[in-house]
C-alpha cells in the first residue's frame, strides 16, 4: 500500500468514529513525532500491538480487499506473565465495496458487533479436519443470545446493534450489504495475535508492504519506535 492510501484510510475511519461518538484512547491520536519521545511506560501498546492497523492483505487493492482497524486493548499469550489480560477489543471499519477475506482463528473466540452505519454480511462455514471449507454440514451460530443453525456458506446479516459469536475453526468473511453504507464494527474477543492466529483460506499476508510516497499521519501498530 502507498502511505498516502494508509493516511487517507486512517482519516476516513477517524471521521466515522467521530460521527458515531465512539471515543478512542489518547494513543490513537499520537503523531509519529510524539512516538519518538515515548518511554517504556508505553510498552504495553508496543508489545501488544495496540493502535492503528490498516491492511490490504498484501494484495495491492485496498478499495476491493481491505480493512481499517484499531486495537483498543489486548493481552499477550506469549508474555502472559507481564500482561495478564485474557481479552481484547477492536474497532473495525469496512466500506461499501470492500471485502475481508475468508479465514478462521485457531485460538481466538470473538464477538463481532455492528456499532453503526450500514449492514454487514458475514459468510460462515465450519472447517474440515484438513482446514478446508466444510460445504456440507450446517453451522451453529449465536446471534445476541439466540442460537441458529444455518446451511454452510450462509451470509448472516448484522444490522446496527446486532452481533455474532465467531468460534475457533469457524471460517468467516466480511462485506457490506450493497447500498447500506460503510459500517463501524466492534470486536470483543479473547487475546488477539495477528501474527500467528489467522488461517486464511487463500494464501495472503496480514500486514501491508508500504510504499513511502508521503509522510505518515499516524504510525501503524507494527511501526512503533523502541522506547528511549
Amino acid at each position: 500500500m502507498k502511505r498516502s492510501e494508509i493516511n487517507a484510510a486512517l482519516k476516513e475511519m477517524e471521521e466515522m468514529v467521530k460521527e458515531y461518538r465512539f471515543a478512542v484512547p489518547p494513543f490513537c491520536s499520537f503523531t509519529p513525532q510524539e512516538w519518538e519521545e515515548k518511554g517504556h511506560d508505553y510498552d504495553e501498546i508496543r508489545d501488544n500491538m495496540l493502535g492503528w492497523d490498516i491492511t490490504d492483505y498484501g494484495l495491492g487493492n485496498f478499495e476491493k480487499t481491505g480493512f481499517s482497524l484499531i486495537t483498543i486493548r489486548n493481552g499477550n499469550l506469549k508474555m502472559n506473565g507481564k500482561y495478564t489480560k485474557t481479552y481484547a477489543e477492536k474497532l473495525l471499519y469496512i466500506k461499501d465495496g470492500q471485502y475481508s477475506p475468508m479465514h478462521f482463528h485457531w485460538s481466538k473466540m470473538e464477538d463481532i458487533i455492528n456499532r453503526g452505519g450500514g449492514n454487514v454480511l458475514i459468510r460462515v462455514y465450519n472447517s474440515t479436519p484438513e482446514e478446508d471449507l466444510d460445504k456440507v454440514n450446517d453451522v451453529h451460530v449465536h446471534i445476541d443470545g439466540r442460537e441458529l443453525v444455518v446451511p454452510a456458506g450462509t451470509q448472516v446479516r448484522l444490522t446496527p446493534g446486532e452481533s455474532i459469536t465467531i468460534y475457533p475453526y469457524m471460517y468467516h468473511d466480511f462485506e457490506v450489504e450493497k447500498g447500506t453504507g460503510a459500517v463501524l464494527l466492534g470486536e470483543v474477543s479473547q487475546c488477539n495475535d495477528d501474527n500467528t492466529d489467522n488461517r486464511f483460506y487463500e494464501e495472503m499476508g496480514r500486514f501491508p508492504k508500504i510504499e513511502e510516497d508521503e509522510a505518515p499521519y499516524r504510525l501503524l501498530c507494527t511501526e512503533y519506535p523502541a522506547a528511549k
